[in-house]
């Protein structure tokens, strides 16, 4: 009888607080690893929702491979030993365009992974994030699914620029694709996890930008992106050297060209990063990287316990 006549208010505050027992009982653990999920759910249904966002970060590397590689590859003809440009295609060579295509496949998640960080600072203006962190869950769990959820999607706008390899001359084979997507993940998930780090201290979108403006293009032109990083000045091959994409490209430079036809000491030459003429092994170079990336996600979740 009593049950017949509980009113709706205290059905709700029954229910509500079955609910929080429930989930003190559940492990921390376990409800981290639920936020995660979440998170990184979330920003993955705005991705897919967001067709223009998609669009506009898909134009800019076709804009740079088109003006670029076209333009520039009427000029220079061809890339060949030691990064020197010839007219004519000599024996030995890639064009141009080939070369730059994996840089442009690196643009697309540089780009699309330092922005997905922009998300956290929209929360936070609208009230969003402040409902996440008062969460039963540690904060840790907020930096990992955001840097998860940012590092998917910049993988997959790098796959959809995989698309264009037949119509720049690169051919990729099945095998090539399922050798290049633990790369774009591991690219985008350094970058993700840097652009979180800054994100979770900024209390303004236009700061933001401010910011990832500033050091996009740096980080993007010394890369090894649009030119081979062999013969540069001494002060500009101690930044390629220091930029942490470089070991990145370079990889996914390998990677894409071995199944184009070019030359294999060609492909080598041009793609490696160099230490005082010894060229690092791809599998070092991605070691490398996955620690700072692990560095990275460490002060990205710093930044996020630490209480406002």
């Amino acid at each position: 009888m009593s049950a017949v006549s509980e009113s709706p208010a205290a059905r709700v505050a029954r229910d509500a607080t079955g609910l929080r027992q429930a989930e003190v009982r559940t492990p921390r653990w376990l409800r981290s690893l639920r936020g995660i999920y979440v998170i990184w759910y979330r920003d993955l249904i705005r991705y897919r929702r967001d067709r223009a966002r998609l669009a506009a970060s898909l134009a800019q590397p076709l804009l740079f491979l088109v003006i670029f590689g076209v333009g520039l590859s009427s000029s220079l003809g061809s890339v060949g030993r030691g990064g020197t440009a010839a007219l004519g295609g000599p024996a030995g060579s890639i064009s141009y365009v080939q070369y730059i295509y994996p840089g442009v496949v690196g643009m697309a998640v540089l780009f699309t992974a330092m922005f997905s960080a922009m998300s956290i600072v929209w929360d936070r203006e609208f009230g969003f994030l402040k409902e996440i962190l008062v969460a039963p869950i540690d904060r840790s769990a907020v930096a990992v699914g955001k840097t998860l959820g940012g590092a998917t999607q910049a993988m997959f706008q790098g796959l959809i620029m995989l698309a264009l390899g037949p119509a720049v001359g690169v051919h990729l084979t099945p095998l090539t694709v399922l050798e290049v997507i633990p790369i774009l993940f591991l690219i985008a998930f350094v970058l993700t996890a840097f652009g979180v780090s800054i994100a979770a201290r900024m209390r303004s979108m236009q700061g933001f930008q401010v910011i990832m403006n500033f050091l996009l293009m740096p980080v993007f032109f010394l890369s090894g992106a649009l030119f081979p990083v062999v013969g540069l000045p001494a002060w500009m091959t101690v930044l390629t050297r220091l930029d942490p994409v470089a070991y990145g490209i370079a990889p996914l430079r390998t990677a894409v060209l071995s199944t184009s036809g070019a030359p294999g000491a060609v492909t080598h030459q041009l793609a490696s990063v160099t230490w005082f003429g010894w060229a690092v092994p791809s599998l070092l170079a991605l070691a490398l990287l996955a620690a700072l990336g692990a560095v990275f996600l460490g002060f990205a979740v710093r930044s996020f316990r630490v209480r406002d």
